[in-house]
């Protein structure tokens, strides 16, 4: 039976040892190309190998056996999630054969979607409501109220974070012997898991640092930290749906309180994509974007601070829609510097385009091209996109454009324009 009381440690012993019933350790991998690459030990911990692809699973289950086995079991239970979560209660909710309710908002990949209903039938009910997750949870907590539900929280619960803790027991159990875990990195949304990974390493190993990592457009634990409290932001992007969190849990922030803003590094989206892609083109390692935020953050850490040490990375999700994969690719581009637009004001006469056109090198390809209006009688406006294998060809490009005396206006990073003429 999973009793949470006592010493945090025996909590997520008493967890782990009940969730063996359905879930193996997931392997702890050393990464050579992430080795090489920061002069370093790069481990990385897959709990994107779980059976619903995430370490969710780990904190639902165990909510789930505390309450059965004490004998407290509501006749539905609820959950609201962006995906994850959901995914780790309907495979609960089958396993127990308990009836639940999920709560997603309407903008959940439709993958998890898809995924949360196969893990959970015929248990399980989905109610697709509101555009973020925390528009879901109130829905959530309302039918609870309303009908007697019992709520199966996301992240703020001491059941749900002794669930969570696993990954830090089975991380300590499976590094090599005699080796120090110098670093690990714990990717943050709503807090879980990085509470528990930090309160089960500090009895088990208490020299070991920590880094957490966040969406730069949901900094939760940053701003948290920042200002000594919990705070509520007040607006979250929601593309990095496994971590878009807009308020850190109660008893998650009680555990973290004592680091500070430093300690988190922020990822911005299209970094993360770019992190997504390479993982996916030379390990065929399928992440999310919350999954992705581990490994992305060794590109934003100073190389001197790591170099040399032993760094265990948690990849903490794979539930990747590819139909998004087209979208994660121009991120990637638009990072790394090989995509740009333009908006061009092209004389208008013979000749024009075909001058513009000599302006490209060998590597540049054109991957849009449209006129906009008539602006002028004398010039018209041309949106275009370029694709190129280096950088550094968009400074040679914008040299010419300027010595030719062309009007244009690099639009890339410009979100306004962007959103209405790409």
């Amino acid at each position: 039976m999973v009793k949470l009381s006592g010493e945090f440690d025996a909590q997520v012993a008493a967890a782990h040892s009940r969730m063996a019933e359905v879930l193996e350790p997931t392997p702890l991998q050393m990464n050579q190309l992430l080795s090489d690459r920061h002069a370093a030990r790069i481990w990385l911990k897959r709990e994107d190998l779980t059976p619903v692809r995430s370490y969710k699973l780990r904190g639902a289950f165990t909510f789930f056996a505390s309450v059965i086995e004490g004998g407290d079991a509501p006749d539905r239970f609820v959950c609201a999630s962006a995906g994850n979560h959901a995914q780790g209660f309907a495979f609960a909710c089958k396993h127990f054969n308990c009836k639940g309710i999920v709560f997603m908002p309407v903008t959940t990949p439709q993958q998890k979607i898809m995924k949360t209903a196969g893990f959970g039938a015929p248990n399980v009910e989905i109610r697709l409501v509101g555009d973020s997750f925390d528009e879901a949870y109130k829905h959530a907590i309302a039918y609870c109220e309303e009908h007697g539900a019992m709520m199966v929280p996301p992240f703020d619960d001491e059941r749900i974070v002794a669930g969570q803790a696993g990954v830090a027991k089975e991380i300590i159990e499976q590094f090599p012997a005699g080796e120090k875990i110098d670093l690990v990195i714990l990717p943050v949304g709503g807090g879980g898991l990085a509470s528990g990974v930090v309160r089960y390493f500090a009895l088990a190993s208490p020299d070991t640092k920590f880094l957490f990592v966040e969406p730069d457009a949901a900094p939760s634990l940053h701003d948290s930290l920042k200002a000594s409290e919990r705070i509520r932001l007040g607006q979250v992007d929601n593309f990095v749906d496994g971590a878009a969190v807009a308020q850190i849990g109660a008893v998650n922030f009680e555990a973290l309180k004592k680091f500070s803003a430093d300690d988190v590094i922020l990822a911005p989206t299209n970094g993360l994509c770019a992190t997504m892609m390479d993982m996916l083109n030379h390990e065929g390692i399928v992440l999310e974007p919350a999954g992705a935020l581990a490994i992305d953050a060794l590109r934003r850490v100073d190389p001197a601070r790591i170099r040399g040490m032993n760094i265990v990375a948690i990849v903490s999700g794979g539930n990747f829609d590819f139909e998004r994969l087209p979208e994660v690719k121009e991120r990637a581009l638009k990072f790394s510097g090989l995509k740009k637009y333009f908006i061009l004001q092209m004389p208008q006469r013979p000749g024009a385009l075909k001058d513009f056109l000599l302006m490209l090198g060998p590597e540049d390809d054109i991957a849009r091209f449209e006129y906009l209006k008539k602006s002028a009688r004398n010039f018209g406006s041309v949106l275009i996109g370029l694709e190129t294998t280096k950088a550094e060809n968009f400074d040679r490009l914008t040299a010419k454009l300027a010595d030719s005396g062309m009007r244009f206006q690099d639009i890339t990073d410009n979100e306004i324009v962007g959103n209405l003429v790409v």
